[in-house]
């Protein structure tokens, strides 16, 4: 485990927010690890959807900030892809969000929701749903 576990929620919020960057670890993990040792359900669920979606709504702008230009530019993406992609993110819309919590594809469509534009209000509305209901279980299965 990271050592966030033994900071209690402070260590909770700020491993969910940073596990909903691009940084490679396992919010479940640490959620689940503060719950057991905490016993507290109600303040995980609070403090780990708060932190988990603050990251990905941070990623979801860092996605709208992005260029078309810039990605082929600096990152060889062809136009072509960018198209395609954009073609799916158009077929499901804001209703993405609610899957940003999946490990290593989340913070890829939360990222690409920015910059296709999705509506933000909703993608972000979305977005804490979908954390909420994913913390939601963890508590209910392991308290």
């Amino acid at each position: 485990m990271t050592g966030l576990e033994q900071l209690g929620l402070l260590g909770l919020f700020i491993g969910t927010f940073l596990a909903a960057t691009i940084l490679p670890f396992s919010s479940d993990a640490l959620y689940i690890a503060v719950l057991v040792a905490t016993k507290n359900p109600i303040g995980c669920l609070i403090v780990g959807t708060l932190g988990n979606w603050l990251g990905s709504v941070l990623t979801y702008w860092l996605g709208r900030l992005a260029k078309w230009e810039w990605l082929e530019k600096h990152f060889k993406v062809k136009e072509e892809t960018l198209l395609k992609q954009k073609q799916r993110i158009d077929r499901y819309g804001v209703w993405l969000a609610l899957i940003c919590w999946v490990p290593i594809i989340g913070d890829v469509i939360a990222i690409a929701l920015g910059f296709y534009k999705t509506h933000a209000v909703w993608t972000i509305l979305l977005l804490l749903i979908g954390k909420f209901l994913r913390f939601l279980l963890w508590s209910i299965l392991f308290i």
